[in-house]
């Protein structure tokens, strides 16, 4: 259906795939798109999720990319917007996406499968002027798709109303929580009726994430669309041993797989935000040409990053799985894994990133000795073993500290440092918009809660962020 939409994988639901798209009660307008699109047979998350929507209930899509999830909430909902008006400054239907290239890409299918239905839509997210937004939403919208943070933006200017909002749709909730917006969604679903319908995909679900359906979601109808579980006859993959875990012999060990390859443009994928700091930084330093990609990042610099991915200006694309779930990047040759994915299903997903449409591509994971359990996880999941690639100029002994284990040195530090400034900017931030509730503690950066400290520890800090939680800790930090 969409970018991200292939053959149909199978789904845990109640209802069997429907045979066409005919089957599933959508108007002949919408239906006349979809095959002009030449899409005929629906995946069986759109099977299951469209005639829910169709009924007006509430539905709980775990899916995650590749599952066609997307056409699932559009289709229905174009539907459902043809038959009503708007009115001025009140969108009848709301989709919140955690990034602006994912609220563009959302607006393209609306475009392309509601060519025929006289509906109207506004992209609110960052890079836009808001004077440009206002003008449409002056007008009257029949869609909203927006970035919890503008959209918050726009309303507390005074410049938009939620009252009239009958559909709202969640998408990629969990990483929603990976980047700290749930204080927003909580709040934008207090400012939209109750007898609102509500659709909420989620890849994973977090105990937040579950504690959001239970709260905002009225007897949803839950459906699971099948993990992918098998890889593209298209791609080779291979396994690039290595004799340490520490970080200097992993990054040089990716140097020599890059070097080995005759690669075109290729993304590497790290566990961690810092690691992708510090593996484009070390990339670009040997003459690379890189970049990095994740969360933390401010919009306008990930999507000037991606266009020139996308164009070819850019050959390395170093990213976190969240910062390139749902992402259309086409033709990519090489997918390389700074680390096995902690789990398995993430390893299908990132190769699928090459070998896409019939062409060839090409893998390859790096895996220290202390990655054998991950490695036996994802060879249990594809039913296959993975060959071990033969690469001239690998490392054949430890070039750091043995026990360093990744991410230690001063420039790793001072990235970690910052990382952590960004997250309490973003905590702060969230203060300013919901004063009056706590702020969310985010899974992937989330910390046990530390001894109280002395005054002692900390009152020579000087002006340096305070990371205890003692008497000297900023209000936002302190517990009750």
């Amino acid at each position: 259906m969409s970018s991200d939409t292939p053959a149909p994988t199978g789904a845990d639901s109640a209802q069997a795939p429907a045979k066409t798209f005919d089957d599933l009660g959508l108007s002949p307008d919408t239906l006349r798109a979809v095959h002009e699109s030449g899409y005929n047979t629906p995946t069986p998350i759109q099977a299951a999720a469209i005639p829910e929507v169709l009924k007006g209930r509430d539905v709980l899509g775990i899916a995650q990319t590749g599952t066609g999830k997307t056409a699932s909430f559009t289709l229905p909902m174009i539907d459902i917007l043809a038959a009503g008006r708007t009115r001025a400054r009140m969108p009848r239907t709301l989709i919140l996406e955690p990034t602006r290239e994912l609220a563009a890409q959302v607006a393209e299918s609306f475009d392309k499968y509601g060519k025929y239905q006289k509906l109207t839509k506004a992209l609110l997210i960052g890079g836009v002027s808001f004077a440009d937004q206002d003008a449409l939403l002056a007008r009257g919208v029949d869609v909203l798709i927006a970035t919890p943070g503008r959209l918050l933006d726009h309303f507390e200017r005074g410049k938009l109303l939620l009252t009239g909002v009958q559909v709202m749709v969640v998408d990629e909730a969990d990483r929603m929580l990976d980047m700290g917006f749930i204080p927003d969604i909580e709040r934008i679903f207090k400012l939209t009726p109750f007898t609102r319908q509500t659709l909420f995909f989620s890849a994973t679900m977090p105990p937040e994430i579950t504690r959001l359906t239970e709260q905002f979601l009225s007897s949803p109808k839950r459906i699971e669309a099948a993990k992918p579980a098998t890889t593209a006859s298209t791609i080779t993959q291979r396994i690039v041993a290595l004799p340490s875990n520490d970080p200097r012999t992993r990054r040089a060990a990716l140097r020599a797989a890059i070097n080995a390859s005759e690669v075109k443009n290729g993304i590497i994928f790290c566990n961690r935000k810092t690691d992708v700091d510090v593996v484009a930084l070390s990339l670009k330093r040997h003459g690379y040409n890189a970049s990095p990609i994740h969360g933390d990042l401010d919009q306008s610099l990930r999507m000037k990053t991606l266009d020139r991915f996308r164009s070819g200006d850019l050959q390395y694309l170093v990213a976190s799985d969240v910062a390139a779930r749902g992402l259309d990047i086409p033709d990519v040759s090489h997918v390389f894994n700074y680390e096995p994915p902690r789990n398995a299903d993430d390893y299908v997903h990132r190769i699928g990133r090459t070998g896409r449409a019939g062409r060839q591509g090409a893998s390859f994971t790096l895996v220290g000795p202390g990655d054998k359990k991950s490695l036996e996880s994802i060879e249990k999941l594809i039913g296959k073993p993975i060959e071990n690639a033969e690469i001239d100029g690998l490392p054949e002994a430890a070039l750091g500290d043995p026990r360093d284990s990744g991410g230690r040195g001063r420039r790793a530090e001072e990235l970690k440092k910052e990382h952590s400034r960004r997250l309490s900017e973003k905590k702060e931030r969230h203060m300013k918009r919901a004063p009056d509730r706590p702020v969310a503690e985010t899974a992937p950066t989330a910390q046990k809660e530390r001894p109280t400290r002395s005054k002692t520890a900390t009152e020579d800090r000087g002006d340096k962020p305070v990371q205890g939680f003692g008497d000297n800790a900023p209000a936002f930090l302190r517990r009750k």
